[in-house]
């Protein structure tokens, strides 16, 4: 047997020691059996060589900073994939009873995204100083967001850090095919309305100016539907300028709204009435919220925290504030239920639930079921987004067609028969 220093977070803090042991991982798998999550372990009698991997991680930090701070068009950042991996990897290594700071050391090697290299570099330096995980990860602005380090602080304090990045994984992986749903159902849809601009600024700026001179060559009367197309075309030659210019502030403008909390607010409360897309995002919205509340809640959140978590994680301002305002209706002593009825947001459904899961003690249950069903409703109605869409895309492509017909074929029908009478 040999012993081992180590230094582990447990339930009331930092906590270090020595320890009898085969070997590291064997000490480790002891400490978490006592609740500590292992930070670092060495044998008894290295004394100084410990502060190695510190030195260490200072120059991988310095050199993983040139390449995330190199030219910008090199440079690049931290995506969901990343953080996919990262969850997956790590939860694999502490259950294997790899100390993290060894298992933060080997995913870093491993990394070939420069800007991830450099992110866990920091996180070991910053964990070495004798930081807590969860603040590492909150001190990279813009990588790891509220929720991510929020569900690593739960860890931390119940000393189950690795079922919370594998259950993190699971959750980044949901919100990755959502979005990967959202694309590929929006991208037909899109293409054809990009197209038909395209056709319409084309047909206003080239085609209408050339039979409008042929037109005026004759001195003929021209029908309403061919004066409606000239005056359309005449007025977006002399005033298209405008237009592009008016068109890009106005965007600007909403994008600079939508970033102030009452903007956002709005903004998320007018997509959630949308004709088509409303149903869709609400839906997705009510999963996520399910979702995240059922998996703080497995983690021993307390309800109170877990609203406020989830609160900032549903990705729509409008039903985060609601949700928020159910955390204070739930400090001041009412039910889930009948904060949640306040809201005006939930679904009968998910009100159902959540009453049975109140009266079972099985809300993190239902609430996941709740996530898996809207999931599944969000998938086809995705899938079948094209198709209720079609027919609109279908109908505004007839009256374009029937508009430009009736302008440009009238007037060369009035000509041909004049011509013959004559």
């Amino acid at each position: 047997m040999t012993r081992f220093a180590y230094t582990g977070q447990g339930a009331g803090g930092p906590v270090s020691g020595e320890l009898d042991g085969a070997d590291a991982a064997g000490v480790a798998s002891a400490l978490q059996a006592r609740g500590i999550t292992p930070l670092r372990i060495t044998p008894a009698s290295a004394g100084a060589p410990a502060a190695a991997p510190g030195r260490a991680a200072a120059g991988a930090s310095s050199g993983a900073a040139g390449s995330a701070n190199g030219p910008w068009w090199r440079r690049t950042r931290v995506g969901a994939t990343d953080l996919m991996l990262f969850s997956r990897q790590l939860h694999t290594l502490l259950r294997s009873g790899v100390p993290i700071l060894r298992a933060l050391a080997g995913l870093q090697e491993s990394s070939v995204n420069p800007a991830m290299k450099h992110t866990l570099a920091e996180v070991r330096h910053s964990l070495e100083s004798g930081i807590e995980l969860s603040k590492c990860l909150a001190q990279q602005a813009g990588v790891f967001d509220a929720f991510y380090v929020a569900m690593v602080r739960v860890g931390e304090m119940t000393g189950r850090l690795d079922e919370v990045f594998m259950r993190l994984f699971s959750h980044l992986e949901f919100e990755a095919l959502m979005s990967q749903q959202v694309k590929s159902a929006l991208r037909y849809p899109m293409f054809v309305i990009s197209a038909m601009v395209v056709a319409i600024g084309v047909i206003n700026v080239l085609v209408i100016p050339a039979f409008a001179d042929v037109f005026k060559s004759f001195g003929a009367q021209l029908p309403l539907a061919t004066r409606a197309l000239v005056a359309a075309s005449n007025f977006t030659l002399q005033w298209g300028w405008a237009l592009l210019l008016l068109a890009t502030a106005t965007v600007v403008g909403v994008k600079r709204w939508v970033t102030t909390p009452e903007g956002r607010v709005a903004w998320d409360r007018w997509l959630l009435g949308l004709p088509l897309a409303g149903p869709i995002v609400h839906k997705a919205t009510l999963s996520r919220f399910a979702r995240s509340f059922s998996l703080a809640l497995k983690s021993g959140v307390p309800i109170e925290q877990a609203l406020t978590i989830v609160a900032q994680t549903v990705d729509n301002a409008h039903i985060g504030r609601k949700v928020d305002g159910m955390r204070e209706a739930v400090e001041r002593g009412d039910t889930i239920l009948r904060a949640a009825v306040a809201t005006g947001v939930f679904t009968p459904v998910v009100l159902q639930m959540i009453a049975v899961g109140e009266e079972t003690g099985a809300v993190d249950e239902l609430m996941d079921e709740i996530a898996t069903l809207y999931t599944s409703d969000v998938q086809y109605e995705l899938k079948t987004l094209s198709q209720q869409i079609e027919p609109i895309l279908i109908a505004f492509l007839g009256v374009m067609v029937l508009v430009l017909a009736l302008g440009v074929f009238l007037p060369m029908w009035d000509l041909g028969r004049v011509s013959l009478k004559k």
